[in-house]
C-alpha cells in the first residue's frame, strides 16, 4: 500500500465488497466515514468493513464511495474492479422514449416555415361579445310565510 493511504477497497470471497482503513487515520473517523458509505463492521475481523447488502448494485455503490471519500481528500487505493478512475463503468443502454423526436417536432413547430402562402387567411378575429348594462335597480326578493310551521 502507498505511503499516506487513508483507505482501501476491494473485493473479499466470503465478505464481497470490502473497505479498511491503515493507521494514518483515526479510527473513530474511518468508522464514521465507512458506515456513511453502508459499510458495516466485519466481526471477528479488525479494521474490516464489508458493503450492507452486496446483491443491491454493490459495485456501483462502493465505487461511489471511493469517489466520494477522494473527493473529500483522503487517499483511497482501490482495486481495479471498483476504481472510477481505472475503470470505466459499462454503458447503460439507451432506452428510446421519444424525447428527441418529440424535441425536434416541437422546435419545428415553432419555428417559421419556408413556404409562402398564396393568399391571406379568409377568417377574421371572432368578435368580441358586448358586455351587458349594470341594471339600474336592485332585484328584490319576497319572502312568503308558510303557514305549515310551528307557531311562536
Amino acid at each position: 500500500m502507498q505511503p499516506g493511504t487513508h483507505f482501501a477497497f476491494g473485493t473479499h470471497d466470503t465478505h464481497g465488497f470490502v473497505a479498511s482503513y491503515t493507521s494514518s487515520l483515526p479510527a473513530h473517523i474511518a468508522h464514521w466515514y465507512l458506515e456513511r458509505e453502508q459499510f458495516e463492521p466485519v466481526p471477528g475481523e479488525p479494521g474490516l468493513y464489508r458493503l450492507s447488502e452486496p446483491e443491491r448494485d454493490g459495485r456501483r455503490r462502493t465505487r461511489q464511495a471511493v469517489d466520494d471519500l477522494r473527493l473529500l481528500g483522503y487517499t483511497v487505493q482501490a482495486d481495479m474492479r471498483v476504481d472510477p478512475a481505472v475503470s470505466a463503468s459499462p454503458p447503460r443502454p439507451v432506452r428510446p422514449n421519444g424525447l428527441q423526436e418529440r424535441r425536434r417536432l416541437a422546435q419545428a413547430a415553432a419555428g417559421r416555415t419556408t413556404q409562402r402562402r398564396a393568399t391571406p387567411p379568409t377568417t377574421s378575429a371572432p368578435a368580441a361579445r358586448p358586455i351587458p348594462p349594470k341594471p339600474t335597480y336592485a332585484p328584490t326578493v319576497h319572502l312568503t310565510a308558510s303557514g305549515g310551521g310551528r307557531s311562536r
